[in-house]
């Protein structure tokens, strides 16, 4: 069990009304709720707490006459009158013999020189009002969905951040296509209706964090460019090769430049952080910035996803105060249990949202690619001298 006194699930497939989702009625095909998850979390101007919670709907019967099938939107034409077409949500076939399907969420096109797939869901942003403490619902929000709205988010839009600098709310996504997988601004003045301001990041550049706060009157942010293809340090050097997690600052959280120093990199000491990536918008504390991160020990087709965390200098966040590599969060099968015949993945938390609750933290994250997870951390966990025991 957990180490902590409030650890569950708030939400997953089953409370999902898909008769009310973006994709409703576009296409004569049944569909469900593949997950609920990677929820980013904010405070509201009322005291309750929203998630943003990533629905992937999937195809209920993808395999239909030897082709397997991807839901991908379509843009409509620019408004001329009546005679314009609206966007619309389209099923393409591929044939069974072109493509791989090892892998539930996603199935590769055989036969070219790149890596090249398509998804078997497609994901849109629900917000979920929740109460002060975020272990009820108050109320989902349908109407304020964030779903695609151009060729650029024609796979569907994933994995929101949300972060509260100054009075707006800023909310970093995912935006996927074949043209590029972007990230996406959007821009909030009550911290639930959003607007699509315009993609801040190019290809293949996941999991952008901003800084809920400026430093020098900068914007921060964390990022993590993808890639096939890293270098190796030195031999004897205390890092290893591979995704990092990168910072960049703005003027004006839409033109963003990469930082010459990298920020969290992967320790050559530990196998379980062989890959990592950001996961909470860092928090300013009295001993300098909070952030939580995800590492991923090698493992099967998904790999092992634990959640870590890191204090970053107040002033320069390329400077790591403290760091730890005991897991803070790990996948919480008992948690699962009622939900074992929805499972597709196991040993994945994913965590993407914290908020100041007094005298803990309460934490969002996704838990086995499925449900959204909330858990109350004391605010002594993180205090120096106070590391866990493993």
């Amino acid at each position: 069990m957990t180490e902590f006194a409030i650890d569950r699930l708030v939400l997953g497939p089953d409370d999902i009304d898909l008769s009310r989702s973006p994709l409703a009625g576009h296409f004569d095909a049944e569909t469900y709720v593949l997950g609920a998850f990677n929820p980013a979390l904010t405070r509201l101007p009322n005291g309750n707490l929203a998630i943003f919670v990533r629905v992937a709907e999937a195809l209920r019967h993808p395999i239909v006459d030897g082709h397997i099938h991807a839901i991908r939107w379509e843009a409509g034409d620019e408004p001329e009158g009546d005679r314009a077409r609206p966007g619309r949500y389209v099923l393409d076939p591929w044939p069974l013999e072109l493509v791989d399907t090892g892998d539930p969420r996603k199935f590769l096109i055989r036969g070219g020189r790149w890596k090249v797939m398509a998804l078997t869901s497609l994901s849109w942003i629900l917000p979920v009002e929740l109460t002060p403490d975020g272990l009820e619902i108050v109320e989902i929000h349908y109407d304020k969905a964030i779903a695609p709205e151009g060729n650029f988010q024609c796979y569907g839009v994933e994995d929101a951040r949300v972060s509260k600098v100054g009075d707006r709310w800023l909310m970093t996504t995912c935006s996927v296509s074949p043209e590029r997988h972007s990230t996406t601004l959007y821009t909030s003045d009550n911290g639930l209706d959003f607007t699509f301001e315009d993609m801040v990041l190019d290809h293949q550049n996941k999991d952008m964090l901003i800084f809920e706060g400026l430093i020098d009157g900068t914007y921060w942010a964390q990022t993590r460019p993808l890639g096939d293809l890293y270098f190796t340090y030195p031999p004897g050097s205390e890092w290893r090769g591979g995704p990092s997690i990168n910072l960049a600052t703005s003027p004006d959280a839409l033109h963003w430049k990469p930082h010459r120093i990298p920020g969290i990199r992967p320790h050559a000491a530990t196998i379980a952080t062989a890959r990592m990536g950001g996961g909470t918008p860092p928090i300013l504390t009295d001993e300098g910035w909070l952030t939580l991160w995800h590492g991923v020990e090698p493992k099967e087709l998904v790999g092992i996803y634990r959640t870590y965390w890191s204090i970053l200098d107040r002033d320069d966040p390329a400077s790591v105060i403290r760091s730890e590599h005991v897991p803070l969060l790990e996948a919480a099968p008992e948690l699962t249990r009622p939900l074992e015949d929805k499972m597709y993945v196991w040993d994945v938390i994913f965590t993407t949202g914290i908020v100041d609750a007094g005298d803990h933290y309460v934490v969002a994250s996704g838990e086995a690619d499925l449900a959204c997870r909330i858990t109350h951390i004391p605010k002594t966990r993180f205090a120096a001298g106070n590391s866990a025991s493993g």
